[in-house]
């Protein structure tokens, strides 16, 4: 396990035509040259051509590290993309502290890196997946969930050289097809900066005392469990129930992040279908389970604030809606749609595999995010749901109905919920080892 700090190397924009920006104070490339002010790089067949307004140099390379040269500096970048490909996508100017590196591959346009100390980043994750109203106690816990998770991923990177993902090929033969995703896409950074990984966006939120005491107090923290920092994962909202890690990535039991209920009463796991459609037609008193507008305020960022309907949803879709959504996000070809059939659930009700029915083609597919991705212009909230199909006079799907709980794959920490128990006056050494069973909570710097 660690003993000291470690620098990140935070993915910004990736893989860019151009890239604008502003130098906010002095930086100092490689060579000790001084750059500042506002900067256009631009994607050639070798490289990038760099430029910056206040001496009109123009720079050929494949790559260049912009080092701050003084304590008031800040890189400022615009277009940023957040959310992608989740329905709350969109492009802001953000702003960054620490070192900017820029690179490229031939072909593949530009790469923006923030290089921060992990501390640092930190303040402005807690303050971009939660608001800076949110309690202390929350906060806290959440810093220590991120900052276990962040480690862990990187040590074990490290020890195997990537994490591993999962990929049945597709062919005209497949009849399951099995996936799913970790930050071993990034090769040339550490971590990402949008929710594929953890949603960072500098000091564009404000990084309020509140933000930054929890920060300080949980300096160096991390949840342990059998001499290993844990892989601590969350998400927004379980709906009553969270879920196993091996039904949302690879094959392996991971002891502190079993099923458990969102509650101090247990909720019996999910073992039948009419378990589940009673379910989510239910509304347990889960932590998770409020309509608090002010814990919501407190605990969502503005965009997260446009979902609502979390803890229990529903979803319609005509048959032909359908079939032309699941055609362009598979690239698959089912034909009439006939029927979504649960086959496996894992004990929140998520569905593992879901196998598709059509006229020409019949598949089943997980693992929950892969099915999220298929049913949803962007991403389903989550894959607990039941279907209810409504048919014509001959026994043809009109119209699928998916009702469904909670919001995003339901391993580990339960964002509302942990806010639910913040106010209810939880310390957050509580909180964590509600949602990490087993885990310990140690200072390791």
């Amino acid at each position: 396990m660690i003993t000291s700090e470690p620098n990140l190397r935070v993915g910004i924009l990736e893989e860019y035509p151009r890239v604008k920006g502003n130098l906010r104070g002095p930086f100092l490339d490689e060579k000790g040259a001084r750059r500042e002010g506002d900067f256009a790089c631009t994607a050639k067949d070798d490289g990038f051509e760099l430029v910056f307004a206040s001496d009109g140099k123009t720079s050929e390379t494949p790559g260049i590290m912009l080092t701050p040269a003084g304590p008031d500096t800040s890189i400022v970048l615009q277009d940023v993309t957040i959310g992608v490909k989740f329905h709350w996508e969109r492009k802001e100017t953000q702003t960054f502290q620490g070192a900017l590196q820029l690179l490229t591959r031939p072909g593949k346009g530009i790469t923006a890196i923030n290089v921060i100390p992990l501390e640092e980043y930190l303040k402005s994750v807690i303050s971009s997946e939660m608001s800076a109203t949110a309690p202390a106690a929350l906060l806290k816990a959440h810093a220590i969930t991120s900052r276990s998770w962040l480690v862990a991923m990187l040590e074990r990177a490290a020890e195997e050289g990537h994490v591993p993902r999962a990929s049945t090929p597709l062919n005209p033969e497949t009849t399951e097809l099995i996936r799913w995703y970790t930050r071993e896409d990034h090769d040339l950074y550490d971590v990402c900066a949008d929710d594929h990984c953890q949603r960072y966006q500098g000091t564009t939120k404000i990084i309020s005392r509140t933000v930054a005491a929890a920060i300080e107090e949980t300096r160096g923290v991390f949840l342990v469990h059998g001499g290993n920092i844990c892989d601590a994962r969350y998400y927004k909202a379980c709906g009553g129930l969270t879920e196993e890690f091996a039904n949302c990535w690879e094959d392996r039991q991971v002891p502190y992040l079993h099923s458990i209920a969102d509650s101090l009463t247990s909720f019996p796991p999910i073992t039948s279908e009419n378990q589940m459609r009673e379910w989510v037609h239910s509304s347990p008193g889960a932590f998770c389970n409020t309509r608090d507008g002010g814990i919501l305020r407190q605990v969502l960022p503005s965009f997260d604030q446009e979902t609502t309907d979390f803890f229990r949803w529903k979803v319609v879709y005509s048959r032909e809606e359908l079939e032309d959504l699941l055609l362009r996000k598979s690239g698959i070809r089912f034909g009439m749609l006939r029927a979504l059939v649960p086959v496996e659930r894992g004990p929140s009700g998520r569905i593992v595999r879901l196998r598709i029915e059509g006229s020409e083609r019949t598949i089943t597919v997980g693992k929950e995010l892969e099915i999220r991705r298929w049913l949803s212009p962007s991403h389903l909230y989550s894959s607990a749901f039941v279907v209810e199909t409504e048919q014509d006079d001959t026994g043809i799907p009109r119209r699928f109905t998916l009702y469904g709980a909670g919001w995003g794959h339901g391993v580990g920490l339960c964002q509302i919920g942990a806010a639910v128990m913040a106010v209810k006056g939880f310390a957050a050494d509580e909180i964590v080892r509600h949602y990490f069973r087993g885990a310990a909570v140690k200072r390791l710097y």
